[in-house]
């Protein structure tokens, strides 16, 4: 009893660094419910589709594969530093003997046992393995849309429509956003290993950083909100 009650600070820490982050992605997924133009991903979903439909319709297949090339390019770099970063982590886990008085200098509240330093590296590694199989799937996404975005509209392909194309490519979209929120989360991770309050503290400042990255700009929001239709948009000077 005596052991679980000194990991109560680190663990009532988590619970409450993953709510946070949870209640976070319901309440951007309540807003964009409301305004589909709420939030960055939401408008990049909207204008890759436009994309594949203007590239399929107007046979531009240098730019496709250009395009598609950077995006796989920086999947395949965010995919690869996750790799990088695992083996560091798995170097650190055989250090917790030499550097476990370093890493617990500032935990003042926090248990500094070495199975619970373990076990948060543990988790980072889980996030890090998140992050790569995400980008990897992303890649991989990304690989099937340059071929099936230049396939002709002539050819009336039931499963290779403009539509169907797009939801491909917003899928591929799809797992690089979970990739990079799995890199965000490696923040509140690491200062976990320093303190469970540094934990809620780093958690605190990641959701304020990500809220102001996460909103499209006003302009987005206010001509596509709810009270607005089309008519007063195209007045708007």
């Amino acid at each position: 009893m005596d052991s679980i009650a000194s990991y109560a600070a680190d663990l009532i820490s988590f619970l409450i660094s993953v709510s946070l982050v949870i209640a976070y992605q319901l309440y951007l997924k309540y807003k964009e419910a409301k305004n589909p133009a709420y939030t960055v991903a939401a408008v990049n979903v909207m204008a890759r589709s436009a994309w594949v439909e203007t590239i399929m319709r107007e046979g531009k297949d240098i730019l496709a594969v250009q395009t598609l090339r950077n995006s796989t390019m920086a999947a395949t770099f965010l995919a690869s530093t996750a790799i990088l970063l695992i083996i560091g982590v798995l170097t650190l886990s055989g250090q917790e003997a030499r550097l476990g008085s370093t890493w617990h200098s500032l935990n003042a509240i926090g248990a500094k046992h070495s199975g619970l330093w373990l076990a948060k590296l543990l988790l980072l590694l889980l996030d890090l393995f998140i992050a790569f199989f995400s980008f990897s799937m992303s890649v991989r996404v990304f690989n099937h849309v340059g071929y099936m975005i230049n396939v002709p509209v002539a050819l009336n392909h039931k499963a290779i429509s403009p539509a169907h194309v797009a939801t491909h490519l917003n899928r591929a979209g799809m797992f690089y956003h979970f990739g990079m929120r799995a890199y965000y989360y490696i923040v509140p991770i690491v200062f976990w290993l320093f303190g469970p309050h540094f934990m809620l503290i780093a958690t605190l400042g990641l959701l304020i950083v990500l809220y102001r990255i996460d909103r499209a700009p006003k302009i987005m929001v206010d001509d596509y909100g709810p009270e607005k239709n089309d008519s007063e948009v195209e007045r708007k000077p």
